[in-house]
């Protein structure tokens, strides 16, 4: 038995898995005032909101990309449990 039999097959047009993509998306429901506010990101959108409300999602969002670059680590890969942690941290009081 050649060393190709014992290897899985060739499949010549199987295109590659695409890397996983991983967003966050802030949603401010507390809006009174008619205003539309948008903040975008590479990763991320925060919508809506009242302007304190958006204020501190925004500031939220970045900080917690601040603190996941500090770890060198990316959305796509970081536990749950640990973005969880650093949203938590990230949080404005």
């Amino acid at each position: 038995m050649s060393k190709r039999d014992r290897t899985s097959p060739v499949r010549p047009n199987t295109p590659a898995k695409p890397a996983p993509q991983a967003g966050l998306l802030g949603v401010g429901l507390d809006n009174t005032d008619g205003h539309k506010r948008i903040t975008t990101g590479e990763k991320f959108v925060v919508v809506g909101g009242s302007a304190e409300t958006h204020e501190r999602m925004a500031e939220t969002t970045i900080k917690t990309f601040e603190e996941l670059k500090r770890r060198d680590k990316r959305l796509e890969t970081v536990d749950p449990r640990e973005l969880a942690e650093i949203l938590h941290k990230s949080t404005p009081r």
